[in-house]
C-alpha cells in the first residue's frame, strides 16, 4: 500500500489512489500534445512553458476560458466521455484565434462525484485530441473528487488556453471597413451552446438517442454529441496569407450577440440568410420546439461556427485558401454603414 493513503478519507467518499490511477492512465494521451515549449512533466505544482518569441516585435499573451455546459448531460446518458474533452478545448482556442493568437498551451479542470480512473482518462483523451488539433500543449490540470456535491456518475469540465500574437497583428474591430466580405466556416452541429434548450425540446431522458434518424443520417445522440469544430489551423493559415479584418466565434448568443463583437460603431453586418444551407439538425430542433427563427439565430450557430471578415477584393483568395483546407466556406454577407448590429435578409 502506498504511504499516500487515507482509509478515513476513502470512507468519506474520496479515493486518493483512484486519482493516481487516473493520472497514470492519462499520461499517454498528454504525451501526444507535447510541443517544443513544454518544460515540465505532469505532476508538478505548475505547468512550465517557454514560448518561442522569435520574429515577434511586441508579443502579447491572449487567454480564454470556458466549459462544456449542459451538453455533458448527453455524455452521462450515453456513457461516452471522449468527445466532450474536444469541446472543452475548442470553446477556448476558437475564442483566442479570433484575436489572431496561436494557442500555446491548455489546462483542464474536472470536478466529479466519484473518480472513476477509466472515465477520467477518456475525458482527458478528448482534451488531448483537441490540443493536438489546435497545436497546443496540455501542460497541466486538476481532477477534484467532490462526493455529495456532484452525483457519483456526473462531472463538470472546464479549461483555459493561452496563446501568443504580435501586437500589430491583433485582430480587432478597428480593422473593419465598409464593404468587407463576411465568410462563414461550417459548424459540426450545435457545438457546446444552447443545450438547455436542446434538452428541453428533445426531452432527452425519454428520447431514444441511439435510434437512427433518416433526416440526420445518424442517431440523434451522435448528432447532438458531435464535438465542437476547431478552427485554429485553417485560420492561422488564413491570417498568414490574407489581411483578416475580423473573426467571430459563433457561440452562445448566436449571430446577434457574437458578430457585433467584431464591428466598430457605424458598421452593421448584412447577412444573406439563403447563402448557406442550414443543417437538418437545426431545422429539426426548430420544428419540434416551435422556435421562432430570430430565437434560433440568437441562440445557435445555425451551421456557421466561425465568421471572418476580409476586404471584398480578398474574398476569393480567402475562400480558395479555406477550401484548400477542406472547409466548405461560404460568402454570407458584407459590412455596411449603419447602426452596429446584424441584419438578416
Amino acid at each position: 500500500m502506498s504511504d499516500s493513503y487515507s482509509e478515513s478519507y476513502k470512507k468519506a467518499g474520496v479515493d486518493i489512489t483512484a486519482g493516481y490511477r487516473a493520472v497514470e492512465l492519462m499520461k499517454k494521451h498528454i504525451a501526444r500534445t507535447k510541443t517544443p515549449g513544454v518544460l515540465s512533466a505532469i505532476g508538478g505544482f505548475g505547468g512550465l512553458f517557454a514560448p518561442d518569441l522569435g520574429g515577434l516585435k511586441e508579443p502579447v499573451l491572449v487567454s480564454g476560458t470556458d466549459g462544456v455546459g449542459t451538453k455533458l448531460k448527453l455524455a452521462f446518458i450515453l456513457d461516452q466521455h471522449h468527445s466532450v474533452g474536444i469541446d472543452c478545448v475548442a470553446m477556448c482556442v476558437n475564442d483566442i484565434i479570433c484575436g489572431g493568437a496561436r494557442p500555446l498551451f491548455f489546462l483542464d479542470y474536472i470536478a466529479c462525484g466519484k473518480n472513476e480512473p477509466a472515465r477520467i482518462a477518456a475525458i482527458v483523451s478528448g482534451v488531448a485530441e483537441g490540443c493536438v488539433q489546435a497545436g497546443a500543449a496540455l501542460i497541466g490540470g486538476e481532477t477534484a473528487e467532490m462526493p455529495g456535491f456532484y452525483p457519483e456518475n456526473e462531472y463538470d469540465l472546464a479549461g483555459f488556453a493561452v496563446g501568443l500574437v504580435d501586437r500589430d497583428k491583433i485582430i480587432e474591430p478597428a480593422r473593419m471597413r465598409p464593404g468587407d466580405a463576411l465568410i462563414a466556416l461550417p459548424s459540426s452541429g450545435f457545438h457546446s451552446n444552447g443545450y438547455s434548450l436542446v434538452r428541453r425540446v428533445f426531452d432527452l431522458q425519454k428520447e431514444d438517442l441511439r435510434s437512427h434518424r433518416e433526416s440526420l443520417g445518424m442517431s440523434l445522440g451522435q448528432a447532438l454529441l458531435a464535438p465542437t469544430k476547431i478552427y485554429v489551423q485553417p485560420l492561422l493559415d488564413l491570417i498568414e496569407q490574407v489581411d483578416v479584418h475580423g473573426a467571430a466565434h459563433i457561440t452562445g448568443g448566436g449571430f446577434y450577440e457574437n458578430i457585433p463583437r467584431i464591428l466598430p460603431e457605424g458598421l452593421r453586418a448584412v447577412i444573406d440568410r439563403a447563402s448557406w444551407r442550414i443543417p437538418p439538425l437545426f431545422s429539426l430542433l426548430q420544428y419540434q420546439g416551435g422556435i421562432e427563427e430570430h430565437d434560433m439565430f440568437n441562440t445557435f450557430n445555425m451551421g456557421a461556427g466561425m465568421v471572418v471578415a476580409v476586404a471584398a477584393a480578398a474574398a476569393d483568395q480567402a475562400l480558395a485558401l479555406l477550401h484548400g483546407h477542406g472547409e466548405e466556406a461560404w460568402l454570407i454577407g458584407e459590412a455596411r454603414p449603419g447602426e452596429r448590429g446584424v441584419e438578416l435578409c
